[in-house]
């Protein structure tokens, strides 16, 4: 079974040795072998296996010079390490190169080769093989280029723990250590190359997007990535296409026609250049413009895409490349590169045809009736030169330097220096071998490893373990993962002005290393958007939607796809592309423009507005005019008009109605909790006083005119001691009723919000309703009982009590405060303030007018009628009329009896009161005597009951008169004596003057 094993080996072996010949590699002995697997070629020609023979081996066609340059880039670091007296002394670094061609296949028959070789070794054959050239195994593998090929060979290759070192395939796969266990590399992760293209299009505002992506390892999950990253962003994709150097035409057709109708004008592109090459082409044919490019690092420089040619159409790329490193002593070995120097190297041959489109005689393979490629070029995976049926033979003294080709473009070493790289780990990981210590190895028991006898999972443990200082003096260790962390420049193409070439200017750069939010940096003065602009271009699913409105879903379109619409009153939105507007803070609202939040309207019944004005001046008049009433009462105190309206109680009914109006200014003015607990007890105390004051003085002279015969208690009942009591107890009745709703449920001053939504009514919150009511209630209860009692005192002499007034006002109480209640419950705001002050102030006005404007108008302006006899004559022509009243019905009480017993028609009442029944006084007088003669004597006044007048006359003169016409006077009235109600009339008639 051995023996089988190692026949089989050997065959495979030997079939992968014949299908490389010593054209197809670069190989050189050494004490330990490196393998290398690069791009020389960007792919193979379509062959047509019928299998009607043996399978050949498939021609790669279209040379890459960039691949070769890396691969020089191997063979440099490989001859610096071997010359250098410090890495690895004494020991020689051997390398066997191969063309992957940029496939699979092709990658996986080099691996093979690796593998086989190292198998052989493993089996120890040596006794069994006689092996002149006996190659040793090798240690470790530098590449591939492509994540999908280094995914394939690192599937290979982990079964045997040989590592394997790339320099340009960053498929976030490969970081799967469970899958790849050997595999590490010099590149960044795709998964930060991701992220940092959904910044920039963050950074530009953008939010509809396209994507194209490689069919492959590297294409699928990088383009996934940036969707997880574009999601976060609430960035939406058009479309997402999947494309392959292998695609054919129709295929091809149909991804432009996508992207020729899509909207996007950003297109997000992972992908290489050979799998772009074909896409690009038809799009530049087709003549597509406008669209801005974001491309991934495999392709952001490459010679493929970014020829002069195609930049009308990707002139506005944006993309990604690796940070340049620094390689002394490059330039000049890339110069000294020639097919009869580059013994080792079977690919400097056709790289020496291709550079100068010529054919070395000695080369079969590469005659001119055999050479077919393409025209083509590419930096990561650079092209070759044309095409010709004919080429002239090379005279082998050409100048490399001469031509420009992307072999020699080493302005920025990115790929090459990733090679460098990943030659000295592996070289740095030998000399951890070479220099390690018994005792503090990384193996079993601290100990070591031979270096003479490594084998290759020795070396890749060292790796994983790896730390050291490259040439630039930075830090080199890989992470868990196998990956180096590195950082990104960002570059922008432009037309270059001396030759027409494309150039790659830096704009920015992507540190990964940096905080979140601080990574990206983009000088966005040096970005040229299609090659001239300076302007942003648009790609937006939707125009912005500007501050004051917010974005409005649409149905059945992607999130990015969206209405502006306008932010509802009392929310704002202050930025562009607002998903949703704020609400304003309680005491703000929104503006007209709905972009912020200004405080609120503040309304309150203030002194500075107009109606405020207006209701104070009323007041300042009520007040003022209320003065003046006072102020004309105390100054003719003693004349008989004031006298006669009790004189005392009428101060206080004053000075309560100055309360009255100056309580209606507690409701003017900015709330305070001071003012909200003074108004209402201040109004309802004030207007308990009046009414109490109209009610006592109304009750007592009804009493006394209603009173038969006047007696001590009557006369104790009308002293003012009592009254006054009677007004401080009612008036006290309010003043508890108050006392306990301060403390129970004090009113304070309230700010509503929910009146209107942009004002702010400053408001009392009057603490309990009830309490409110019951001051009210109260209040209009005395108010009932007054108009109760003036009602009945309405036919009373005018001069004296003025009852029809009294009741007047009293009608006039009842309807504003009827009209209050409807008023104050419908209103709010400053207007229930205003509605309450007018009932006030209407009230007010109502008693102060009715009660106090007669009585003052008489005093100033008739002074006639405020005289004793005026007084008394009106008094005693009442209390006459009672009394004629009492006599008549007694009379026809007299009478009716009369005419039941006898028949008779009855007597005339004996009395002193005069009557006539239809005819005048024989002897009349003229009018200006009857009138002399009244003013002399008192007065005399006709009182009509049905058929008959009676005459009364009265004479009222100063006591200082003459006796005589005092003992006159008696005489006249001495028949009127003799009825029993003399004695009420003489009191009633001289009751003002009391």
């Amino acid at each position: 079974m051995t023996l089988y094993s190692c026949c089989l080996i050997l065959l495979l072996f030997t079939w992968n040795t014949a299908a490389y010949g010593p054209n197809q590699r670069a190989q050189k002995k050494g004490d330990i072998i490196l393998g290398g697997l690069f791009p020389i070629h960007f792919g193979v020609a379509a062959k047509d296996q019928d299998l009607k023979s043996r399978p050949e081996s498939v021609e790669c066609i279209r040379y890459n010079f960039r691949g070769f340059r890396w691969l020089q880039a191997m063979i440099f670091a490989i001859e610096e390490i071997n010359s250098s007296p410090t890495l690895l002394p004494n020991m020689t670094l051997g390398y066997r190169i191969f063309d992957t061609c940029n496939t699979v296949s092709k990658a996986l028959e080099a691996t093979l080769s690796f593998v086989a070789q190292n198998k052989i070794d493993s089996l120890n054959l040596d006794e069994f093989c006689n092996c002149s050239e006996h190659i040793p195994s090798t240690i470790a593998v530098v590449g591939a280029t492509g994540s999908g090929i280094s995914t394939a060979v690192a599937n290979l290759l982990g079964l045997f723990y040989i590592p394997q070192v790339s320099y340009a395939s960053s498929s976030r796969l490969l970081s799967n250590k469970n899958q790849f266990k050997s595999f590490l590399r010099t590149i960044p992760n795709d998964e930060h190359q991701a992220t940092a293209m959904a910044d920039i299009i963050e950074y530009f505002r953008w939010n509809w997007v396209g994507t194209i992506a490689a069919d492959d390892d590297y294409g699928r999950p990088g383009i996934e990535k940036f969707r997880e990253e574009a999601e976060e962003r609430d960035i939406c994709i058009d479309f997402s296409e999947l494309i392959s150097q292998y695609s054919d035409e129709e295929e091809i057709q149909q991804v432009v026609e996508v992207i020729q109708n899509s909207t996007a004008r950003v297109i997000v592109v992972f992908s290489s250049g050979p799998d772009l090459e074909p896409l690009i082409k038809e799009i530049v044919r087709r003549n597509i413009t406008g669209k801005i490019w974001l491309a991934s690092e495999a392709w952001a420089s490459s010679s493929l895409i970014a020829m002069p040619e195609f930049f009308r159409v990707i002139g506005s790329t944006i993309g990604f490349a690796l940070k340049a490193g620094q390689i002394p002593g490059f330039r000049e070995f890339l110069q000294k590169v020639h097919p009869k120097k580059s013994t080792n190297n079977g690919f400097a041959k056709e790289f020496w045809e291709e550079t100068f489109n010529c054919y070395l005689p000695d080369g079969s393979k590469n005659s001119p009736s055999s050479t077919s490629f393409h025209k083509s070029h590419e930096e990561g995976l650079g092209a070759g030169n044309g095409t010709a049926a004919f080429r002239p033979p090379c005279t082998g003294d050409e100048n490399i330097t001469s031509v420009e080709t992307p072999y020699m473009d080493y302005t920025h070493l990115r790929i090459s220096y990733n090679v460098y790289l990943a030659v000295y780990s592996i070289a740095h990981a030998l000399q951890d071998i070479y220099t390690c210590t018994p005792g503090k190895g990384l193996f079993t028991n601290g100990s070591c490893a031979d270096i003479k006898k490594v084998e290759a999972w020795q070396v890749l443990k060292h790796l994983r373990h790896l730390n050291f200082t490259n040439n630039m003096g930075e830090q080199v260790d890989f992470d868990e993962f196998g990956d180096l962390v590195g950082n990104y420049s960002i570059i922008n193409w432009h037309l270059s002005p001396e030759d027409g070439s494309v150039v790659f200017e830096e704009v920015g750069h992507y540190n990964v290393y940096a905080k979140k939010g601080e990574r990206l940096f983009i000088n966005e003065n040096k970005i040229l958007w299609s090659g001239f602009s300076k302007e942003v271009p648009f790609s937006n699913c939707s125009r912005d939607c500007l501050p004051g409105t917010r974005k409005g879903i649409i149905e059945g379109e992607p999130t990015c796809c969206f209405e502006c619409v306008d932010c509802p009153d009392g929310e704002y939105s202050d930025e562009t592309d607002a998903s949703a507007c704020d609400k304003c803070p309680e005491d703000y609202w929104s503006n007209e423009n709905h972009t912020s939040c200004i405080p609120k309207q503040i309304e309150f019944l203030s002194w500075t507005e107009p109606f405020g004005i207006a209701l104070t001046l009323f007041a300042v008049l009520g007040i003022f005019l209320t003065s003046f009433v006072l102020g004309v009462f105390t100054k003719f105190r003693n004349t008989p008009i004031v006298k006669a309206t009790n004189r005392e109680l009428s101060y206080l009914l004053l000075f309560s109605l100055l309360c009255c109006f100056s309580s209606s200014l507690f409701f003017i003015g900015e709330p305070q909790n001071w003012t909200c607990r003074l108004r209402q007890p201040a109004f309802g105390i004030s207007f308990v006083l009046c009414i109490s004051c109209i009610l006592v003085k109304t009750n007592r002279v009804l009493l006394v005119f209603e009173a038969k015969i006047p007696t001590s208690l009557h006369r104790k009942w009308w002293g003012l001691n009592l009254q006054f009591l009677l007004v401080f107890l009612c008036t006290f009745v309010q003043i508890v009723i108050c006392v306990i709703w301060l403390y129970t449920a004090p009113p304070s001053s309230y700010r509503n919000h929910e009146l209107e939504d942009e004002i702010i009514f400053i408001t009392c919150h009057e603490g309990s309703l009830m309490a409110l009511g019951f001051l009210i209630g109260y209040t209009c209860l005395l108010a009932a009982i007054c108009f109760f009692f003036a009602f009945k005192s309405r036919k009373l002499p005018e001069n004296f009590n003025e009852a029809k007034f009294i009741t007047f006002s009293m009608l006039i109480f009842f309807i504003v405060w009827i009209s209050f209640i409807p008023a104050y419950a419908s209103t709010y705001g400053k207007f229930v303030s205003a509605v309450e002050v007018i009932a006030i102030l209407a009230a007010s006005f109502g008693l102060l007018a009715c009660i106090f404007f007669n009585k003052v108008y008489i005093i100033l302006f008739k002074p006639s009628r405020n005289t004793i006899e005026e007084v008394r004559c009106s008094t005693a022509a009442h209390a006459f009329k009672v009394a004629a009243r009492a006599t008549l019905r007694r009379s026809n009480v007299s009478r009716k009896r009369s005419n039941s017993l006898g028949g008779s028609t009855g007597s005339t009442p004996s009395s002193s009161i005069s009557s006539k029944s239809n005819h005048e006084d024989p002897f009349p007088l003229p009018a200006s005597a009857e009138r002399q003669r009244q003013q002399q004597r008192g007065c005399k006044q006709k009182v009509s009951f049905g058929s008959g007048t009676v005459t009364l006359s009265l004479s009222f003169e100063e006591p200082q008169k003459n006796a005589m016409a005092n003992r006159n006077a008696k005489r006249r009235n001495s028949l009127e004596a003799q009825n029993s109600d003399e004695s009420l009339m003489r009191h009633r008639a001289l009751l003002p003057l009391q």
